[in-house]
This record gives structure tokens, sequence and C-alpha cells, in this order.
């Protein structure tokens, strides 16, 4: 390997203080893990949420933040067998999650996560169990690559393997980020009409070149009476609810008799609200996505392959510029924020 030290960011507590970047030991990889070079790092919302809130999460300090990472793997501990050194892997959201339902129940519903339960991969090696891994595309760079464990996986898991979306249904995404436009790509490549809403010129035309049917602004325009006046009344077969709180209300009037909405963010609140009548006459499913399975990331990956899918990545930042790309994503991105190790 050439080094014993490493560079990586560390928490030392919940606040706008942000984590800190420190030289440390590379780990070792125990028996059954991998020790991965990481090449690069997509950053999500929920980051900022961990980092500034804790978001109720018991987080042991120094703590490291990150979950969706694209890498090479380095060594390999006793008893590996479903990688070898110089492969190319992406982390699983979920780990342990291989298929089915998630690891949880009622009370305690499934939270555990890299970058949250478990230490996250914003650093430049990590050593983790071979089972928080899968093969990375053939087709992606890794800053490409590291898209998929979280964003493209949600967006997957709600059109594809809920969904099915099929030919000719409309689907509505709210806004321009990343589980947004992997769902616009995604929806497209299985033949339905794509409605973008945006509060922004640029960021809509930038969604038409990427093949949206219908955009909507939705600063000047009532969006639910904008998909009316596009679909004459119809409404849309599916939803994916990205803003969330009392956003989800608005979401129950545009859908379509019998359709789905996907809820997948909290930008308006982690409370949701909504109208009663509009839901019990219309009857549509409305269901919680928690990214997905290590089985649907596998399928993703070869979609990606088959199809030439290019995720969307708006800015590339090297490791140690984390703080501006964390303020690039607290601003809002057009797609993805990728953080690159050399």
């Amino acid at each position: 390997m050439g080094t014993s030290t490493m560079k990586r960011w560390e928490l030392d507590a919940v606040g706008r203080d942000g984590p800190h970047l420190r030289t440390v030991a590379v780990p070792e990889p125990g028996p059954g893990e991998v020790l991965v070079k990481v090449a690069a790092v997509s950053l999500n919302y929920r980051d900022l949420l961990v980092m500034e809130s804790g978001m109720g999460l018991s987080l042991a300090f120094p703590f490291t933040p990150g979950s969706d990472l694209a890498g090479v793997v380095s060594a390999v501990g006793a008893g590996v067998t479903r990688f070898a050194v110089g492969e190319k892997v992406i982390s699983t959201f979920s780990p342990g999650r291989l298929d089915g339902p998630a690891l949880g129940t009622a009370r305690v519903p499934p939270y555990k996560t890299l970058g949250g339960a478990y230490p996250g991969v914003l650093a430049e090696y990590v050593a983790f169990p071979e089972d928080w891994f899968v093969k990375a595309p053939t087709t992606l760079d890794a800053g490409e690559a590291s898209t998929l464990p979280c964003a493209g996986l949600t967006a997957w898991t709600a059109l594809v393997e809920n969904g099915p979306v099929r030919p000719g249904q409309t689907v509505l995404v709210q806004g321009t980020g990343g589980v947004a436009l992997f769902g616009l790509q995604l929806a497209r490549a299985q033949g339905a009409d794509v409605i973008v809403t945006s509060g922004s010129d640029e960021k809509l035309a930038r969604a038409k070149s990427l093949g949206a049917t219908h955009v909507i602004h939705r600063e000047r325009e009532d969006w639910v009476e904008a998909v009316y006046r596009i679909t004459a009344d119809r409404g849309v077969d599916h939803i994916l609810e990205l803003a969330g709180g009392p956003n989800l209300g608005r979401s129950i009037e545009a859908v379509a008799l019998h359709g789905t909405i996907s809820v997948i963010g909290v930008f308006e609140g982690f409370t949701v609200t909504g109208p009663s009548g509009p839901l019990l006459l219309k009857e549509p499913t409305i269901r919680g996505i928690n990214v997905g399975t290590r089985r649907a990331l596998e399928s993703l990956v070869r979609a990606v392959d088959a199809t030439g899918l290019n995720p969307v990545i708006d800015a590339r930042y090297p490791l140690e510029a984390l703080p501006a790309a964390l303020e690039h994503l607290r601003k809002g991105a057009f797609g993805k924020i990728v953080v690159e190790s050399h």
C-alpha cells in the first residue's frame, strides 16, 4: 500500500463548527473485511443534517460523516470471498440489508446506515465488512459511481422496485437535486413522461435538456394547477415527494386516482400533513422510501451499465475542500456534489 497514515474528516460534536481534517492511521482490515482506497464520495443533504443536528442518532465521536463512496479494494482480511485486491466497489447505504425488509421493529425502525449509526466514508481509506460493498459499474468513473448508493438507489427503489413505472405514465419530480434527476432519467428510460418543478429558470432549462417532458416554475404558478393543466385534470401517476412536511398535501392534490406518492425528502419538515378528503376519494398509495437493498443496488448497477445512464454531477471538490462542498450543498445543487480523493 505504501503508506501508514491517511487523511480523514472527523466531527468532535454536533453543530455548525463542522468536521476537521486530521491525519490518522490507515485501518487494518479484520476477518471478513476489505480495505478500500476511497476515490470519491457523493454528498447527501442528510449528511448536513447529521453534522448539524445529529438527527437524534447516537454518534460516536470523533465521528466521520458521509455514506456514499466509490473506491478500489487495496487489501482484504481473512476469509474474504466477494472481492479481490484491485476491484472497484461502491458502498451500500444500509449495511446488512441484503434483500427484503429493512432491519428494524415497529418500536425501533431501521436507522443503521453509514455516516450515522455506523462510521462514515469521508476519508482516504475505510475498512468495512465485505458485505457492505457491491461491484461498481464499469461504465462510470468513480465520482459518477459514488452517486448510486443513496440518491440513485432511492429513485430506483421508488420507480422500478416498487413501481414499476410503465410507458405512457406520468411521473413528477420535485426539484433538481440528486434523487430528482435520477428519477427523471430512470422514468424517461421506462417510457414515462416526466414533469419537473423548480424555482429556477436555469435549472428547469437544464432539466429539459435531460429529457423532462414538462417543467413548472413553482414560484410563478401554482404547481398543482399546472399539473391539472398539463394532464387535462387526470393528475400524475407517480410523484417523488422530495419536499416533505406540508408539501405532501399538495402531492395528494396532484396525484391521479390510484396513483403513487413516494415520500423521500424532508426539506420542508419531518412532520407530513395533508387533506383527508382527496386521500380517501383518490385511494392513492403513499409509501415511504428508505433507500433500498443491496440486491436492488446490484440491479441498478447492471441497469446503468446496460443503458449508459450518466449521473448528473454539479461540481467536484478535492477531499481537502469539504467545507466548500458542504456550502454548495446548502445552497442547492443541480444533481450531485462529489468529493474526490487522489
